[in-house]
């Protein structure tokens, strides 16, 4: 379980992040909509299991495994991509512009939304019996979910406006963390461990990931969640998006980017 220092894996940070801006139109739709469809099946998983044992802790225990696969699999969340891509242009890579960035911002977010939707589709037909009785209990939590993260936080207004991009913010502080301590390690072994842990806390935490979020709520509305689409967008994707950004960007890739890579000049022994 060979273990990188700092120095060497913020460089692969910024390498991954230079590879994703010159990647092709097709390979980053293809790669995040299946780490969308994935991560969309870990969440209706994690929610299966929590209700069927009536214990949210463990479906958080096991929801990383999703995460796991789609990162083993090379596949790209939009939350990962917040964070690596900007560290290409801050170091100058050639052919790393802002408006590379956004590109593929852009993309992946259209591939993750598309592949979420995709398996929201699927497991509404499945805990419907293919929309012909009402949800199942997993089901019926799903729209629960919907309704509580949406008009929930519309109820306090601004206050619950502020707690839905805190949330967003502390999702990505742990999500990104997942992402870069993968890269800690060169064994499947150690990579899967380093994931899980992060992974594990926002989850149970009921942070607000915006990819997540692209299953349960579209889920919801399909299962019968009392709120509606605009709900959802205004109420959380949008808010969860920029807080996504804000934390991955601030609190994991520049502040790795500013210590362990662009270090500040040593101090002189007195």
């Amino acid at each position: 379980m060979a273990y990188l220092a700092p120095a060497e894996f913020v460089t692969k940070m910024v390498d991954a992040g230079e590879s994703k801006l010159l990647m092709s139109t097709r390979d980053t739709l293809i790669r995040a909509y299946m780490a969308g469809a994935i991560l969309a099946l870990a969440a209706a998983f994690a929610v299966s299991v929590s209700v069927n044992t009536g214990n949210p802790l463990i479906g958080a225990l096991l929801f990383p495994v999703g995460f796991c696969m789609l990162y083993l699999l090379g596949f790209d969340l939009l939350t990962g991509v917040f964070t690596l891509a900007p560290l290409a242009v801050m170091d100058k890579r050639p052919g790393a512009t802002w408006n590379g960035v956004l590109r593929n911002w852009g993309l992946v977010f259209t591939g993750n939304f598309a592949g979420a939707l995709t398996v929201a589709v699927f497991m509404a037909v499945i805990f419907t019996n293919g929309f012909t009785e009402a949800p199942n209990a997993i089901g019926q939590k799903i729209g629960h979910i919907g309704e509580g993260r949406t008009v929930g936080y519309a109820a306090h207004g601004a206050g619950g406006m502020l707690t839905l991009f805190i949330r967003a913010v502390m999702c990505n502080w742990m999500v990104s963390t997942g992402v870069v301590a993968a890269m800690m390690s060169t064994s499947v072994s150690g990579k899967v461990i380093a994931m899980w842990m992060p992974i594990l806390v926002f989850f149970y935490m009921g942070f607000e990931h915006s990819i997540v979020n692209m299953y349960l709520f579209p889920s919801g509305l399909m299962l019968g969640g009392n709120f509606t689409f605009m709900d959802y967008m205004i109420w959380n994707e949008i808010p969860t998006v920029l807080g996504n950004l804000v934390g991955g960007l601030t609190f994991v890739g520049a502040t790795l980017y500013s210590t362990h890579y662009k270090t500040a000049p040593k101090r002189r022994a007195a």
